[in-house]
């Protein structure tokens, strides 16, 4: 198996989920068909460094669209909603998944209409000190400036309540806030809505990017 930025991303069976259910965890709407979307970007914004971006939450269809759901669930907190079978076919997302966080970083560039997403790579086994304090500092900044992060990451994390989420194939979730200064951050996660959104520190996440990357 590639370790390499480039590694394939395709979720493995085990995690992919029904598309259908309730949401639980902070700021995360349920989206169903028909629902009229929030003209605008909702946050909730707390003192002592926190924020949080209101998501309008969708499942991912099937296993593979892990990438395309991330970046509609990243950009719904701006009040877009894009299709995820236009966005697969932009990113060339195939049943193998989407190759890379370069290869959604232009679609997110491309729907906010801007040049205000950009791609880190983590290419070591696990996050050293300055690249979780680059990659706290970027999170903070994307979410003060009402955008959510994407992130490409593989293997097994605890969050903050002790559930475990495991991905070894791969995945995309999306960052939507943070607390504590972004020590601690708020995910979005497509692939079970059961587990729609969770937190987890932020070592815990630049663990889990290692060797991939993220855009913010």
């Amino acid at each position: 198996m590639r370790t390499d930025i480039l590694r394939k991303t395709a979720l493995t069976v085990a995690g992919l989920a029904a598309t259908a259910g309730g949401v639980a965890g902070p700021a995360i709407a349920a989206h169903a068909a028909g629902t009229t979307r929030p003209a605008a970007v909702q946050a909730d914004r707390k003192p002592a460094g926190e924020r949080e971006l209101k998501v309008d939450y969708e499942a991912q269809p099937n296993f593979y669209y892990c990438g395309p759901a991330a970046a509609r669930n990243a950009l719904s907190v701006q009040g877009k909603n894009i299709d995820v079978d236009t966005m697969a076919k932009h990113m060339r997302t195939t049943e193998d998944g989407t190759d890379s966080i370069n290869d959604i970083t232009p679609v997110l560039n491309r729907e906010t209409g801007r040049d205000a997403y950009h791609s880190t790579e983590i290419r070591s086994s696990r996050a050293d000190d300055k690249q979780t304090d680059t990659l706290r500092a970027d999170i903070v900044r994307a979410i003060d400036d009402g955008r959510a992060v994407v992130a490409n990451i593989a293997g097994t994390t605890t969050d903050t309540d002790g559930g475990t989420h495991s991905f070894e194939g791969g995945h995309y979730i999306s960052v939507t806030g943070y607390h504590d200064d972004g020590r601690t951050v708020t995910i979005a996660d497509s692939a079970n809505p059961d587990t729609a959104s969770y937190r987890i520190t932020v070592d815990n996440l630049g663990d889990w990017i290692a060797s991939r990357g993220y855009a913010s």
